[in-house]
């Protein structure tokens, strides 16, 4: 079979891909060897998401006395709350079935391996090969959980992100290595629903990336719920003879060791390239990612790749991002580079964590003069209503110019009001503007205005 574009992966960044391609006109195929809807829909970001809203509903149900409400005899049904998550997940993975009838996209499953002349060998899982060519090959394979050499995974008491969303029985404790969004947001799931939980974490804060107000409240909000946090520390070791494992841990102060029913590892991914055939093709590799041009082409004509098997951020909205673009630029249809500055980031324990742009400290060693505003949840009228007052929204100014280099969102459901900030710094908004800009009362949204208007001294209701 010839094609126009064969897509290799049917992850966020894969599909979107071969929709769009198709959407332009060229006949496309999509090789996938697992699930459609990649790791996102069926092992990351959807899933999860179902479980941690369960987290939520239950942690409500056990607060309904502070909204004025009496429930009894609460209780949480683990294999059901796992049951609900896979529901969810296969229901999206059948939505992309239907996309893709819908797209007139050929769906081949099995596993590919790139060859020279623009072909590609596909293994099924009965182990028959057949072969596909195309103009164009879009490698969208992603990326697994990383693996480190004195943190074996074994699948059942040293696991990764994936086991973690089905384990047949919920443990009463665990140790979470790393406090990246996939950590945390593990860490509250089951801390949430009884399990004693341990984070320890490497760097001298916990979601690292984020501005450190952020990180010093988040810790204060998970060590609320009973988490115990362990930064400036790291796993040597884990011993998982017996029941249980034991964990050497080496800190600032000394050698510990913690005793937990499984070690979750969350210490990041690694992209899924070796077996793919990119040696024999020729195609260009550095640290573990396939190099690329700005519109994702590979040293090598006509083969490309886009997601988190290339350089940048691991997200599944950037690989969406990247595909389009990449695709956009085979058709010959005008398309910028994507600006890798303004990329929001969200983690969705709660409370939610959401930012794009710089740090201040970041802002401060590129040697800007900052305004900073500021706007606490404490003081907001919508949050109080609801129950929700952790948190805040930082805003940093170029006092200058007025361009807003960055925003740090914490509270509850910041991950849907990050979006507003990505547009205003994609039409270069200053912030007298942003004050200027009405928001809706009594809403959550509206402590980006304040904030703005607390940078320029003009914050009303602080």
């Amino acid at each position: 079979m010839n094609y126009d574009v064969i897509v290799i992966g049917s992850g966020p960044g894969g599909y979107v891909t071969a929709i769009r391609a198709s959407q332009l006109g060229l006949k496309t195929a999509i090789i996938e060897r697992e699930n459609l809807g990649g790791i996102c829909l069926n092992w990351g970001c959807i899933p999860t998401k179902a479980l941690l809203k369960s987290a939520q509903v239950f942690e409500y149900l056990n607060h309904s006395k502070e909204y004025g409400i009496s429930a009894d005899n609460i209780k949480a049904d683990f294999g059901a709350v796992i049951k609900r998550s896979r529901d969810v997940a296969d229901g999206m993975s059948k939505g992309i079935q239907f996309l893709m009838k819908k797209n007139k996209i050929d769906v081949i499953m099995g596993t590919a391996t790139v060859k020279a002349g623009k072909k590609v060998e596909v293994k099924a899982a009965d182990g028959k090969l057949s072969s596909v060519e195309a103009k164009h090959i879009i490698i969208a394979t992603g990326a697994r959980s990383r693996q480190l050499p004195n943190l074996p995974q074994d699948g059942k008491k040293i696991i990764g992100y994936r086991e973690a969303m089905t384990l047949p029985k919920q443990p009463k404790s665990l140790i979470v290595v790393g406090s990246g969004a996939i950590g945390v947001e593990f860490a509250y799931f089951y801390a949430t629903m009884g399990t004693k939980v341990t984070i320890v974490e490497f760097m001298p804060n916990i979601v690292p990336v984020e501005d450190e107000e952020v990180s010093k409240q988040l810790e204060k909000s998970l060590k609320k719920i009973g988490i115990e946090i362990m930064t400036e520390a790291s796993v040597e070791s884990v011993d998982t003879k017996g029941d249980g494992c034991k964990a050497t841990v080496k800190t600032k102060t000394g050698t510990v060791t913690l005793d937990a029913e499984i070690v979750l590892s969350a210490v990041g991914i690694e992209a899924n390239i070796s077996g793919l055939g990119l040696e024999t093709v020729g195609i260009a590799t550095d640290k573990g990612k396939i190099v690329v041009d700005k519109y994702y082409a590979t040293n090598v004509p006509g083969y490309y790749a886009i997601g988190d098997c290339v350089p940048g951020q691991a997200l599944a909205h950037v690989a969406s991002a990247e595909g389009i673009t990449c695709v956009e630029k085979i058709a010959g249809v005008h398309t910028e580079p994507i600006d890798y500055n303004n990329i929001p980031g969200c983690t969705y324990c709660q409370p939610e964590v959401a930012s794009v742009g710089m740090t201040e400290k970041q802002a401060k060693e590129k040697g800007y003069t900052l305004k900073v505003g500021k706007f606490p949840f404490s003081a907001s009228g919508k949050a109080s209503a609801s129950g929700a007052k952790d948190g805040f929204i930082k805003l940093i100014f170029d006092a200058k110019y007025g361009e807003l280099l960055g925003a740090h969102m914490i509270g509850a459901n910041v991950t849907e009001m990050i979006a507003e900030i990505v547009a205003i710094r994609k039409l270069e908004t200053t912030g007298h503007e942003l004050i200027k800009t009405i928001h809706p009362h009594p809403t959550m949204s509206e402590a980006i205005m304040e904030a703005a208007a607390a940078a320029y001294g003009e914050v009303i209701h602080l």
